[in-house]
């Protein structure tokens, strides 16, 4: 785990993040629909798992921007922004209508990240243990699929008196809308560390990554 610390007297966010993380602890949440048509459609011609190839592509979304990889180290009072952070997913167990946490590692090459989210998604299946273990994952973004419902709004609260800057995304079932699959996505960050501009770009550079994602997919 690597990070650089942040000078709050030249961080370009000093008066907001000062403001939000002293006067007004809040954060910023937002649910907009992303058309995964052609996602859908190449993840069944490749014979791959939708989930993973998105939760690929948020990776490689949340990784682009040092506002999506920023932390605070409470025990030194410390604005730090990480090298990288990586998804925790979850594993749903029917018969037990529980959670497990899993973290999974974050990789460029979507091969290598691809296998090894797998892999973490399997042996999870083997357990019934929640597994949560935030003190050694510092640099994890939670990442949570709600497959049950296509929903229009969702909003996660958290503690005013907690500084957590970590990205919180879900998404939820995709419907059928004029001929295409839309797909509701959340994403909440801190208001300290982003504002609607910040959230509003996850959304704007998803939609590309994904349109990226499927050209390079497309059958010759």
């Amino acid at each position: 785990m690597n990070y650089k610390l942040i000078d709050r007297e030249s961080y370009y966010r000093k008066g907001v993040f000062r403001h939000f993380s002293e006067d007004c602890k809040c954060s910023v949440s937002m649910t907009a629909r992303l058309d995964v048509t052609e996602l859908a459609a190449c993840s069944r011609r490749s014979g791959t798992k939708f989930y993973l190839n998105f939760l690929y592509l948020l990776s490689r979304v949340l990784n682009s921007r040092e506002d999506y990889r920023m932390g605070y180290l409470w025990q030194t009072d410390e604005l730090v922004c990480y090298d990288v952070i990586h998804p925790i997913q979850y594993v749903f167990h029917d018969d037990t209508e529980t959670f497990t946490v899993v973290y999974s590692t974050y990789r460029e090459d979507y091969g290598a990240f691809y296998a090894g989210a797998l892999r973490d998604l399997e042996r999870a299946k083997e357990t019934r243990e929640y597994g949560l273990d935030a003190a050694n994952h510092p640099n994890w973004f939670d990442a949570s699929c709600i497959p049950w419902l296509s929903y229009d709004s969702l909003n996660i609260e958290l503690p005013d008196g907690y500084l957590f800057l970590a990205p919180i995304v879900n998404w939820g079932r995709y419907r059928e809308e004029n001929g295409r699959l839309m797909m509701p996505v959340t994403v909440r960050l801190n208001h300290a560390v982003a504002d609607g501009f910040v959230v509003a770009n996850v959304f704007r550079m998803l939609q590309r990554e994904i349109d990226d994602f499927v050209r390079r997919c497309a059958p010759e």
